[in-house]
């Protein structure tokens, strides 16, 4: 093998633009931050649905860019039974305390205050729909 081919990667190496990257210099200026802004909810009540179901309501004491929640005064909401999401649901509650929260769980972080649930447009009543085939049955 020739000298050109045996130091060919390494000359290539030293010249190339960006090659060199220290961990320890310029990383601060490329960090990503949060796209959440949750320090203005610090010390107020949030509602937090995680994956799989659950909901958490507490006071939120600390997170950081992974999303990983710290909430004190924690009650935890988990939906029992076959109709889960649909309001027909049974909500079982027990107190959590303080609980950290690992970010790939969360799903949704919202203010509790000026929280309210609405009615689901989609949901249709049974009651109605049953009258009506049993008079076209018989």
């Amino acid at each position: 093998m020739s000298a050109q081919g045996r130091y060919g990667n390494n000359n290539n190496r030293n010249n190339s633009k960006g090659g060199n990257t220290n961990s320890s210099g310029g990383s601060s200026s490329s960090r990503k931050e949060s796209i959440l802004e949750l320090s203005k909810y610090l010390d107020a009540s949030v509602h937090v649905k995680c994956v799989g179901g659950r909901e958490l309501v507490g006071i939120l004491r600390g997170y950081d860019e992974l999303i990983n929640l710290v909430l004190d005064d924690t009650d935890e909401f988990m939906m029992r039974g076959p109709g889960q999401g649909d309001g027909g649901a049974d909500t079982e509650k027990r107190k959590l305390g303080l609980v950290v929260v690992r970010g790939t769980q969360v799903s949704l972080v919202s203010p509790n205050e000026g929280r309210e649930e609405i009615a689901n447009p989609f949901l249709e009543e049974d009651d109605d729909d049953d009258d009506d085939e049993e008079e076209v049955e018989t």
